[in-house]
């Protein structure tokens, strides 16, 4: 008699559960200390605290705006550079030694800079957001660009696409969006990361970075952790809408590639 076999949900929620469980297990009775290692439930009689003294609602959408301005400028400034450097050779060549330069440059060194430029501002931590996100957003256009086969090119002179604005919109732009997105999907977990980081070493007064250090100056261990777990919630809530929008709707000509 063949036996059912266990839904993926399942298996997640057991996984889940097992982790809970051990968490709770070693906290209490190996660990034994709060502000070594919180329990879950700590975790959880912290998370309610901080729901009933509605602050998190205000540091989740101040983070949201640090992180919606580094994004968004990594994407209105990184595409056109890759684009072009991936397109025309002496962009490439102006510019690819000075981006290599600057790229291996850890986003949190500019900290201090994004305080002189701009202050205790949401531009500054934007700012630091934007160094973290922008390269791996130039390197992947420039090396979806650089990878268009020159028969898609010559065929596309032979349909009427003559100059090289036609070329780019309508050959190596969609050709090259798979690449893109990655690009831009790895950009967003390196500028979260970055967010975190630049709250947490005062580019910003508010932000659930910001409110990790402020708890740890406290030995408030177990708000630590809800803070690092609605990071973690909610970077993957932002990766999988991204994906859903991108596999799903601009992408969806891809599906059936790989199986």
């Amino acid at each position: 008699m063949k036996t059912k076999p266990v839904s993926k949900k399942g298996i997640e929620i057991i996984s889940l559960v097992t982790a809970i469980i051990i968490w709770q297990l070693i906290a209490d009775f190996v660990i034994g200390n709060t502000f070594i290692l919180p329990s879950f439930t700590d975790v959880v009689y912290a998370f309610i605290k901080v729901i009933e003294r509605g602050v998190l609602f205000t540091d989740l959408a101040i983070s949201l705006l640090h992180f919606g301005i580094g994004v968004i400028s990594a994407l209105v400034i990184g595409v056109p550079i890759g684009i072009a450097m991936g397109w025309f050779h002496n962009a490439d060549r102006i510019a690819d030694p000075l981006i290599e330069i600057v790229r291996p440059i850890p986003p949190l060194a500019w900290i201090p800079f994004a305080i002189v430029w701009f202050g205790l501002t949401h531009i500054s931590a934007g700012f630091v957001v934007f160094v973290g996100a922008v390269f791996p957003i130039i390197i992947n256009t420039l090396t979806g660009f650089k990878s268009v086969s020159k028969i898609y090119v010559e065929a596309g002179k032979v349909l009427g696409c003559m100059k090289s604005t036609s070329q780019i919109r309508y050959i190596a732009l969609p050709y090259s969006l798979p690449s893109i997105a990655a690009g831009i999907r790895i950009a967003m977990g390196v500028g979260w990361m970055c967010l975190v980081a630049a709250e947490m070493f005062g580019v910003s007064k508010n932000g659930l970075g910001y409110k990790i250090w402020w708890h740890y100056y406290l030995h408030q261990m177990d708000f630590v952790l809800v803070y690092m777990l609605i990071l973690g919630f909610l970077g993957l809530l932002i990766d999988r809408v991204f994906r859903w929008y991108v596999d799903g709707k601009l992408l969806k000509w891809r599906k059936g590639v790989v199986v």
